[in-house]
């Protein structure tokens, strides 16, 4: 096994994984207040509610058909009686679908972001290369899911890469999994790991930031108060 295989797949990983879980609790300790997305919805509204509305409903469904396929032991799925030609239809009909969406998404973020003078002078480096880097990945996976399995050639991610993955969380990672895989899946997983390690130090902290709380707070009752005409 090269030194290359184990920075990539082994070392690689590992640093991003380490660089998060760091990098969160650095910001929570020193930052709580920034842990939104800053609106400029008041610079641009009509891009930014589609572009948002399409990418974050569309990487919903990205997401739990991420852990499906990575979490989810190929053996499971056949003992449900699922066989690879049904699993392989349903994943580029769903992911397909979902993943156009969210490129869609992002492309109209992308857009946004760079094309609108007025938003573009008012972002930081991290703004820019963030929805870069999220268009990229989004690219590659679509075109790993739809392209590549269409007009290329099957490829079962399920006996390479989805082991790989979980062996990571049992510290017995096998790179030798991802050494014979296609360039364009190991791009995709590459620009993966790497947002996951710079996500505390973007605008991607904003999701743990979504008001739960709001859903069990008991309603604001407004009473005029005793004796004050209306």
């Amino acid at each position: 096994m090269s030194y290359w295989n184990q920075f990539l797949w082994v070392i690689f990983p590992y640093m991003m994984i380490v660089m998060t879980i760091v990098g969160h609790i650095y910001r929570y300790s020193t930052d709580q207040m920034n842990w939104t997305a800053k609106s400029s919805e008041i610079l641009e509204s009509k891009r930014l509610r589609w572009g948002n509305l399409l990418f974050h409903y569309g990487i919903i469904f990205v997401f739990f058909g991420h852990i499906l396929g990575l979490m989810v032991p190929k053996s499971f799925i056949s003992d449900m009686g699922i066989d690879y030609k049904t699993y392989h239809d349903m994943a580029i009909s769903f992911g397909g679908v979902a993943g156009i969406v969210t490129v869609i998404g992002i492309f109209l973020l992308l857009i946004r972001r760079y094309g609108n003078k007025r938003i573009s002078s008012t972002s930081s480096f991290g703004d820019k290369f963030i929805v870069v880097l999220l268009f990229l990945i989004i690219g590659f996976g679509i075109y790993n899911t739809l392209f590549y399995n269409l007009y290329f050639g099957h490829f079962d991610y399920r006996s390479t890469i989805s082991p790989w993955f979980r062996s990571l969380f049992i510290f017995s990672p096998d790179p030798g999994l991802m050494v014979n895989i296609p360039i364009t899946y190991k791009i995709h997983v590459l620009l993966a790991f790497l947002t996951f390690g710079i996500w505390p130090f973007t605008r991607l902290i904003h999701i743990w930031s979504i008001p739960i709380a709001y859903i069990k707070r008991s309603h604001i009752l407004y009473r005029r108060r005793c004796g004050e005409k209306q």
